[in-house]
């Protein structure tokens, strides 16, 4: 029985109207809700579409950032966002003040990634998949992890 009902990732942002403004508008998130209680007091909920929490162990973080950014290193926290098309939605992001990691690649389980540094200080990456679920479950090394 599923008991989490949705997933909201909270971040702080020092430049928050900068923040706003990337994931909402060039990205694309819709604003749902926000708050204030007066002067500096906001926040924004932006809709992200459906919500995964992927753990990883320290050994695939380091295969992803091989695959994904040549080698260079994620914190502990990623933010990966599914885009229709990576290499605009790479282009898009930078021209809004994002720095490019690594362009878009494909990766072994058949997504177009990018990695980008984000406001907000956010390391994300943005990814395409190339296919359905269904097939790609087919691939080797797919499956569900029932250890």
């Amino acid at each position: 029985m599923q008991r989490v009902k949705q997933l909201r990732v909270v971040v702080e942002a020092e430049d928050y109207d900068d923040a706003v403004r990337f994931y909402r508008d060039v990205l694309g998130m819709d604003e749902v809700a926000a708050f204030s209680e007066g002067g500096e007091d906001r926040v924004a909920i932006l809709e992200a579409g459906r919500a995964t929490f992927e753990i990883a162990s320290p050994a695939h973080r380091v295969a992803i950032d091989r695959v994904e950014a040549g080698g260079t290193p994620s914190p502990r926290i990623r933010i990966a966002f599914e885009v229709e098309d990576s290499a605009t939605a790479t282009r898009e992001a930078e021209t809004a003040g994002a720095q490019v990691v690594a362009e878009p690649v494909l990766t072994p389980w058949k997504s177009l990634n990018s990695r980008l540094e984000a406001p907000a200080g956010l390391t994300i990456t943005l990814f395409e998949e190339t296919e359905e679920s269904h097939e790609r479950a087919q691939g080797e090394g797919f499956g569900v992890d029932d250890a």
